[in-house]
């Protein structure tokens, strides 16, 4: 591939496109699918099991998660959205500062180029053809600083609204989990106990998938969650019992 130093685009190419990477999903949906499953699996799950311990009835407890899950869906949902919507103004904010100190400083700007590729051990006088290919090129040039010198990837404009629906729906889905006991048992105590088996069992299979996913220990990760949804809805049984009328 490389003779005297010299790279023959077309074979690298080549050999890049027989190279092709397979990845599940980006990780920012991951990260959205955990937020609204993980919640939509624990809060409706607490909910159910201090109701249980208040001794209402199924058709109560199930009006009430329906209710809740509505509303953590709609909540986490904006809540993703304001927050993707703020990673890009804060980018769309240093690309405008960026842009302006490359036009107005832009050997301070070189300057900064070559010590950030000298951080990866590239020597003055190989980075200087490349500090110059870029100054030719004002966009690239502004593209290498933010993502080389700022660590900002430039956003997808559909971020937010993505984001929304991801969470938003996971939140569902997690939430009709342990409410679907509810809409078969109308007994809420029978319905309790199912509820907490297929709920624990949904929570240990999520963490174990969750584990796989990034990178953490899949049987560790799935314990782990399960716990936490098994103390929170412990508790709030707990608390309802102890305070019921």
């Amino acid at each position: 591939m490389a003779q005297n130093g010299y790279v023959d685009p077309e074979k690298q190419k080549l050999l890049l496109q027989e190279h092709e990477e397979k990845h599940f999903m980006s990780s920012e949906i991951v990260r959205d699918v955990i937020i609204g499953v993980s919640d939509g699996l624990t809060v409706p799950f607490a909910l159910a099991a201090g109701l249980s311990g208040a001794n209402a009835t199924s058709s109560i407890i199930l009006v009430a998660g329906i209710a809740e899950v509505a509303a953590g869906a709609i909540s986490m949902g904006l809540g993703g959205y304001l927050a993707a919507k703020s990673e890009a103004d804060h980018y769309m904010k240093e690309l405008k500062r960026e842009q302006e100190e490359i036009n107005s400083v832009p050997d301070i700007e070189a300057a900064e180029c070559g010590e950030i590729l000298a951080e990866y051990g590239v020597e003055p006088h190989e980075y200087e053809p490349v500090i110059n290919a870029l100054r030719r090129n004002p966009q690239h040039w502004l593209d290498f600083m933010m993502k080389f010198e700022l660590g900002l990837e430039k956003p997808d404009p559909m971020r937010a609204l993505q984001s929304a629906l991801t969470i938003a729906i996971s939140y569902i889905v997690g939430g009709l989990v342990p409410l679907s006991p509810y809409m078969m048992f109308p007994l809420a105590r029978e319905a309790m106990f199912a509820s907490v088996v297929i709920t624990i069992l949904a929570l240990l299979i999520f963490g174990f998938v969750k584990g796989y996913f990034t990178g953490n220990q899949p049987f560790k990760s799935a314990i782990q969650t399960a716990f936490i949804g098994a103390i929170a809805s412990a508790a709030a049984y707990s608390i309802a019992k102890l305070f019921r009328v």
